[in-house]
């Protein structure tokens, strides 16, 4: 018998944007998604001689349905901006990415934003939004980078540098490779593979960069950041 390819639902996201489609923002702390519910309208078609004095019925339209997630609520969050700012805005990009890579973009219109705020357990908020127009599903796809990676921090001796990916689509992990220009170009630095890194006294004069990789079950791809200054004692 063959193995079953059931999934959990862990590493989903939800994606929104309010530009077309151009540039997507995901919304943090979802921990539950219920995804736009399809039916199709059934219409009565019964006429005066119907056979056997049976009723009839014919295809009608397709119901998009509603879409909703529970997400943990964190007043003034990115998250929480962002949501409150949708109200009021219309027809929405909406895009689910599931964890085999597979999306389901659609167009949405936010409709509730329910916060719930008990005294002994943690804040949730329910967010809704009615579907409009068709679900278009997509196979998976290799990461693809629409804003390149970069560092934050001083590039001095001793003080940490943080890696920011970039943004990607096609939900993936990510991987860092430091690298240091020596002179004949970038090199990468032996053991420098986690998002942060401390220059080093070796390094003093020399510019750093980070190559992101991203990673999803279709493919990979890599991006580099700009560099920085040169390292400073």
């Amino acid at each position: 018998m063959a193995e079953t390819a059931a999934m959990i639902g862990y590493d989903t996201t939800f994606e929104v944007s309010t530009d077309g489609g151009n540039t997507w923002e995901e919304i943090a702390e979802i921990f539950s998604i219920t995804p736009p519910a399809q039916t199709i309208e059934v219409v009565d078609a019964t006429h005066m001689k119907s056979p056997d004095r049976t009723r009839e019925f014919i295809e009608g339209l397709m119901a998009p349905g509603e879409f909703s997630f529970e997400m943990n609520f964190v007043p003034g969050s990115a998250a929480d901006a962002k949501i409150r700012s949708l109200r009021g805005a219309g027809k929405v990009d909406c895009r689910i990415t599931f964890p085999n890579g597979v999306t389901w973009s659609f167009k949405g219109i936010r409709t509730t934003y329910e916060p719930a705020v008990p005294a002994e357990d943690k804040m949730t908020a329910t967010v809704g939004f009615q579907v409009t127009g068709s679900v278009i599903a997509a196979a998976s796809a290799a990461p693809v980078n629409s804003v390149l990676p970069a560092i934050s921090g001083i590039a001095q001796v001793g003080q940490t540098l943080t890696a920011y990916p970039g943004v990607w689509s096609g939900a993936p992990t990510f991987t860092y490779q430091w690298q240091e220009d020596a002179g004949a170009g970038f090199v990468a630095i032996a053991g420098a593979t986690s998002k942060t890194y401390v220059p080093q006294a070796g390094q003093v004069g020399r510019p750093l960069r980070v190559v992101v990789t991203a990673t999803n079950p279709s493919g990979s791809a890599s991006a580099n950041s700009a560099p920085t200054a040169d390292v400073v004692a």
